[in-house]
């Protein structure tokens, strides 16, 4: 199989009854909209995820302003502060790979990661586990491509290290 195309992500996103929500694909690249509640104490999140062909998805969260319930803090396990995009796993380890489906990985991902960033509001603690690049060791092909592009975006993977006995 090649890699997964925006408009078939966008068909397998529309009939998951699990993570409701509405896209559309605009230029080869999907836009898919939905609500979470990473538990059933939690507030509602929406979220955006952008994705390309080729290039790994993109999430954010619209609402609310996780900068903002973080009372100053700087977040935990984020490509970037603003615009906040999430760290979902660690790019090259083949956790994602363009064959894999939104729904089945970034999404679920997502869940957790709030989830995690919940707790952490709470006790300023992530305790999410992670992984964090070297910043002295060299960059790897993707790393320097998205230096090129300007992203800043260094890969993270805060699930590597959760423990799930």
């Amino acid at each position: 199989m090649n890699s997964v195309t925006p408009a078939q992500q966008l068909f397998r996103l529309r009939r998951n009854a699990i993570y409701g929500g509405e896209g559309h694909v605009s230029h080869d690249v999907l836009t898919w909209r939905y609500l979470r509640r990473p538990s059933i104490f939690s507030r509602k999140y929406l979220l955006r995820i952008n994705f390309k062909r080729g290039d790994i998805p993109q999430i954010f969260v619209d609402d609310p302003d996780l900068k903002l319930l973080a009372d100053g803090r700087t977040l935990p396990h984020v490509y970037n502060q603003r615009p906040l995009e999430l760290c979902l796993y660690l790019p090259g380890t083949g956790e994602w790979t363009p064959k894999s489906f939104i729904d089945e990985t970034i999404m679920p991902w997502a869940d957790l990661w709030l989830y995690y960033y919940e707790e952490w509001l709470f006790s300023d603690d992530w305790k999410g586990g992670g992984m964090h690049a070297d910043p002295n060791a060299p960059a790897s092909r993707r790393e320097r491509r998205w230096a090129a592009r300007g992203s800043g975006r260094r890969p993270m993977d805060w699930r590597s290290n959760i423990d799930i006995r």
